[in-house]
């Protein structure tokens, strides 16, 4: 069977994994798992990516990400190829560490954020290496419930939001969530095209992505050259609201600039950029 394409786009999320060839662990002790926590955290800012969530198993590892520009493969490459440097060099080794390229399932944020990580912090109950999710050290998940230090790689706020809508609650409301149904149905079956996880709408943009992929990564020939953020939001604090998110909607979809562009250019947050184009883009 082939494998699905690829779609990388401005803004998407990610459930990633990156599992070890065959007689190979991923991390052989602590200092391998720290060692991987710093390669991670280099990657999360030098790729301006939002990372939601991390496990690390001793072959494995599970990764929840969205990342503002579409820089996916990209810093893939360095995470993986970094860290098998620093394990062969370590233990006497040679070649790859991690089996093929690494796996990914594209999901919709609003839908599956929150089972997506209850589905990656319960990997080690359900394997066996823990009774208690908060007490297993290779995880993001006992800072996101407040039992250890926030790393500042962890991007947690769309996380707490779709929780509680008070951020004090936050906390002990995600904890609920994760724990009080650990037998739960993994959001993976409902996978589509082996790749997509979302609602029926998304799916289908998706799906239109991978029929023509140079879309996602070309700006559109509107008349010849691409119009300048500058002009895009001439006049922009006359505009209104509703004028000003049609315009951020217009640059990210029809001329390609990515979120985080849009986001520097008017000085709002690439998450307050992405909710307006996803707002958007479910009225269309």
């Amino acid at each position: 069977m082939s494998r699905p394409p690829r779609i990388e786009y401005p803004g998407a999320c990610y459930y990633l994994t990156g599992r070890a060839l065959q007689g190979r662990k991923a991390f052989e002790d602590d200092l391998d798992y720290r060692t991987f926590e710093q390669v991670l955290s280099s990657v999360v800012h030098r790729f301006n990516w939002l990372l939601q969530s991390y496990v690390l198993m001793p072959d494995h590892y599970h990764l929840v990400v969205e990342v503002p520009e579409a820089n996916l493969s990209k810093g893939m490459r360095q995470l993986n190829g970094v860290y098998t440097q620093h394990a062969n060099r370590r233990h006497n080794s040679e070649g790859p560490l991690f089996h093929g390229r690494f796996k990914s399932i594209l999901f919709e944020k609003e839908s599956f954020l929150l089972p997506i990580c209850r589905h990656a912090a319960l990997n080690p109950n359900r394997l066996g290496l823990t009774k208690e999710p908060s007490t297993y050290e290779q995880s993001s998940y006992g800072a996101l419930i407040g039992q250890k230090p926030m790393p500042d790689m962890l991007h947690p706020d769309d996380l707490y939001q779709q929780v509680s809508k008070k951020p004090k609650l936050a906390q002990a409301a995600l904890r609920a969530f994760v724990e009080t149904d650990q037998a739960f149905e993994s959001p993976l079956n409902d996978r589509a095209h082996q790749v997509l996880l979302g609602t029926d709408a998304f799916v289908d943009r998706m799906q239109s992505l991978l029929l023509n992929s140079a879309k996602a990564k070309q700006a559109p020939k509107l008349g010849g050259r691409r119009k300048s953020l500058r002009v895009l939001f001439r006049g922009m604090h006359q505009l209104s609201r509703a004028e000003r998110n049609h315009r951020i909607t217009l640059a990210h979809l029809e001329y390609n600039y990515t979120l985080a562009e849009i986001g520097q250019h008017l000085g709002l947050h690439y998450t307050t950029v992405s909710k307006v184009v996803n707002a958007s883009e479910k009225t269309l």
